[in-house]
């Protein structure tokens, strides 16, 4: 019996531990996150980097080439040749870095753009050293065999085929469609010839672009898939998470009793120094003190129902505070008011009529 129970428990445990089927927690998705650990499709980036690096090209080719006419006009004709020394060997290698830097700049700039646009949409600004912290288990080689031969691998796999058997085709089919112009490219000059191969490059690129644009929204619904994936919870972490942040239970339980309790003492405490107590008389019982140099009206210092009314009265009349029944007022004043409240003022005359009757009390009691 005792083995049957014991092996019962274990598998309890192992039901409980086991299978992730929760979803991520806030705190879960903030620790990740916090390691480096947020997903992002690298072919949405370099569909985005293709097509707008390609779009800026396209429109400042004819700039490129006027310039780069230009160039070749001023430093390689018949009169430049024959005033060649060193001072304009000088001047014309500053000239081309000059003019390189002016024909790259909006391209990389483009690119750039592009690329830190396209990084922030998908996550953010983030900075985190976790992912560039050595671990000795990256050194494993069955780790390493098991990376090659994952169920990822084998994804990066498929899209790296579906990837080369669409350009291949988009090029193949730009390349068949232009074929016939490439026999006149003799009887082009070589602007022309630049030109032509542009608007042709452009093409396909554009193409390629596309497909690659719509490979990589597919594979950053993956990557966004595969992530909430390994996010997964079981119900233990759950349960463990839920401890660590909120607190066990049972101990905020007893807390919550000991602050109750503690609450119940300083009420107790003050009943001795009221003024008079207002009871139903069983079900409820109201303390009352007033201070006319310090108060506005008389203050509730404390309050209970039934086994606590019963409590007030007893400590009441313990210290010889005075004890008025009184049902009607005694109910209303519990339902109206909480601990350290204000009489309402329509109750001004009814506690006036017993505090003057207590005072009076008190009076008769001294004269004795």
């Amino acid at each position: 019996m005792d083995e049957l129970e014991l092996f019962s428990l274990d598998l309890q445990l192992f039901a409980e531990g086991g299978e992730k089927t929760e979803k991520a927690t806030p705190r879960r998705r903030q620790e990740a996150r916090r390691k480096g650990q947020v997903f992002r499709s690298m072919d949405l980036n370099s569909a985005v980097i293709l097509l707008l690096g390609f779009t800026v090209l396209y429109f400042t080719i004819p700039g490129m080439l006027g310039s780069i006419q230009d160039f070749l006009t001023r430093y390689f004709t018949d009169r430049a040749l024959t005033e060649f020394n060193t001072a304009f060997v000088y001047v014309m290698m500053l000239d081309a870095i000059v003019l390189m830097a002016k024909l790259s700049l909006p391209l990389m700039g483009a690119v750039l753009l592009a690329g830190l646009v396209v990084n922030l949409l998908q996550v953010g600004f983030i900075f985190s050293a976790e992912p560039l912290i050595f671990k000795p288990e990256r050194l494993n080689p069955v780790e390493g065999f098991k990376r090659i031969f994952s169920k990822r691998a084998l994804v990066e796999l498929a899209k790296s085929i579906l990837k080369i058997s669409l350009v291949g085709y988009v090029v193949y089919t730009v390349i068949k469609k232009y074929f016939y112009i490439f026999a006149r490219f003799t009887d082009m000059d070589a602007l022309a010839m630049v030109r032509v191969l542009s608007l042709i490059i452009f093409e396909m690129a554009l193409k390629v672009g596309v497909i690659l644009l719509a490979i990589g929204v597919l594979d950053f619904i993956y990557q966004w898939w595969e992530h909430e994936k390994s996010l997964r919870m079981t119900k233990h972490e759950v349960k463990q998470e839920y401890k660590q942040t909120e607190g066990d239970p049972l101990v905020r339980s007893r807390q919550r009793q000991i602050q109750r309790e503690a609450a119940m003492q300083r009420m107790m405490a003050e009943v001795p120094r009221a003024d008079v107590v207002i009871t139903n008389p069983t079900h409820f019982a109201v303390a009352l003190k007033y201070e006319a140099e310090e108060m506005s009206a008389p203050v509730v210092v404390a309050r209970g129902q039934d086994f606590l009314a019963l409590r007030i009265k007893a400590v009441a009349r313990e210290n010889q505070v005075t004890v008025v029944e009184n049902p009607i007022l005694a109910r209303t004043i519990y339902y109206s008011t909480d601990i350290g409240d204000v009489i309402p003022e329509n109750l001004y005359q009814a506690v006036a009529e017993v505090l003057a009757f207590v005072y009076r009390q008190k009076k008769k009691a001294g004269s004795r």
